[in-house]
């Protein structure tokens, strides 16, 4: 595939958030058994159904612009999930976890609220408007998944979390 075209790169988006969406089903399921904070666990399986929810609009969108869904690797998220990987292998104090837990999951939240954006502002261009409404759909719920883990973040007792 070669990117000469808005429709190249709009395909090839779609194909990376595709991607992005399938893996954090996955790590969403993860993260919420792995936090002891009732709240945080909370967040991350609600935010887990909303994923569930964007992979049904992606697939919905690629059906639209008649393409098949497929997956293309996104290596900003693996690094994000292996340093998670990296991370809990340390062992660390359970009160560090949860915090690390939710600024990683911040971090995430702004790759996809960028590549949300981006989506669908190309696919208002190439005039595919239903594909917009469903991106746009995914964009304001990430957005709200956002707001909801830095008042989670800034409201975490860090005095628990050792200096």
């Amino acid at each position: 595939m070669s990117g000469n075209t808005l429709t190249d790169l709009f395909e090839e988006g779609l194909k990376e958030m595709y991607y992005v969406e399938n893996q954090l089903v996955d790590v969403l399921e993860e993260l919420s058994g792995e936090v002891d904070h009732d709240d945080i666990a909370n967040a991350f399986r609600q935010h887990k159904g909303e994923t569930e929810e964007h992979v049904n609009r992606l697939e919905e969108v690629f059906d639209r612009i008649g393409e098949s869904p497929e997956r293309k690797q996104v290596h900003a998220l693996d690094g994000l999930v292996q340093d998670h990987q990296e991370f809990s292998d340390d062992d660390p104090e359970q009160n560090v976890l949860n915090l690390f837990d939710m600024t990683a999951a911040e971090k995430s939240e702004h790759l996809e609220i960028a590549a949300y954006g981006n989506l669908t502002f190309i696919a208002d261009k190439l005039g595919h408007d239903e594909a917009a409404d469903l991106l746009e759909a995914n964009l304001r719920e990430e957005e709200k998944a956002l707001d909801k883990l830095k008042s989670l973040t800034e409201g975490y007792d860090v005095e628990a979390v050792p200096a």
